[in-house]
């Protein structure tokens, strides 16, 4: 049984009047779309995060972490419990040698420019994903051939469920194509990335090239959440979409994009509704044509039909 609140009287004690109810999530996510949070906390410290673990566990409510809102579709009707988003005592970066350290609210394509800064190599893939660095470990992101298993050393964890900080080292992360076991109720509060010297000419020339690749492919001015498809072993989602005759399909107000078909857009109006009806008609569509079951990348915060 769930008891909101409690759980929203011990956040209030723990973060006074930086706790909210009913708050809208639309803005934080890269969709624009989906109902109000029924607690929201940007935890500071350690100690917000040990009240928010309390809280989940003591009033029994389901608990979502939210970093840049990107891969994520939150329901129309909202979330009914707490939304965690790391605030910016957790937006930081350091530099020991050839290892960038930083805080899980970092945006990742700005950690990129600061390996840049720092001549590293080895994270300009990077500079082409909408995410903090905590989400892009936390599901393994990655682009041009390249993911952040491949640069992360080891990954510093809080627990909600025990309270316990704990240092993951890369190996035990279960790092795979778009995800990880650190676990949903797991905050990913830093990382500790191990690069390596390279020159800052070719280092600039492949972010340039990862930013120039993202604006010519993705419909950058539409509202998306990202690659709404994993890719299967071998293929690419985006041709068998096209291939199967979705591209530009539309549900409501939600789009299969023209411009890259692993992409769907949010018109003015849309619902989050609109977006899972039609990645079920995609699915549907791509399984008739081909006989492959696309699998989603896209996170579902809330409930869904």
């Amino acid at each position: 049984m769930t008891d909101l609140a409690l759980a929203a009287r011990i956040l209030r004690e723990a973060a006074g009047d930086r706790l909210h109810a009913g708050f809208p999530l639309a803005p934080l996510t890269t969709f624009r779309i989906g109902g109000p949070a029924a607690l929201y906390l940007e935890p500071e410290s350690e100690a917000d995060l040990a009240a928010a673990g309390r809280a989940v566990v003591e009033g029994g409510i389901p608990v979502v972490v939210l970093g840049k809102g990107s891969n994520v579709l939150v329901a129309d009707d909202g979330f009914p419990g707490l939304v965690l988003r790391l605030g910016r005592s957790y937006r930081w970066s350091a530099r020991d040698g050839d290892r960038l350290t930083a805080g899980g609210a970092m945006p990742l394509p700005a950690l990129a420019g600061v390996a840049l800064r720092h001549r590293l190599r080895g994270l300009e893939f990077g500079v082409a994903i909408p995410a903090t660095l905590g989400g892009a470990v936390w599901m393994n992101a990655g682009a041009h051939g390249h993911e952040m298993a491949e640069a992360v050393g080891s990954v510093q964890v809080f627990r909600l469920r025990t309270g316990v900080l704990e240092t993951v080292p890369a190996d035990g992360a279960g790092f795979g194509y778009r995800r990880s076991s650190i676990g949903e109720d797991s905050v990913v509060v830093g990382a500790h990335l191990d690069l390596a010297a390279g020159d800052p000419v070719t280092i600039r020339s492949a972010m340039d090239e990862a930013r120039e690749w993202r604006r010519a492919t993705q419909p950058l001015a539409e509202p998306n959440c990202g690659s709404v498809f994993t890719n299967p072993q071998g293929q690419h989602a985006a041709r068998l979409i096209e291939a199967a005759g979705a591209k530009g399909r539309r549900v409501g107000g939600a789009r299969v994009s023209t411009k890259h078909a692993n992409f769907i857009v949010a018109e003015p109006g849309a619902r989050a509704a609109d977006v899972v009806a039609l990645i079920a008609e995609v699915r549907s569509m791509v399984e008739a044509d081909a006989g492959v079951l696309l699998e989603p990348e896209v996170r579902l915060v809330g409930s869904f039909p």
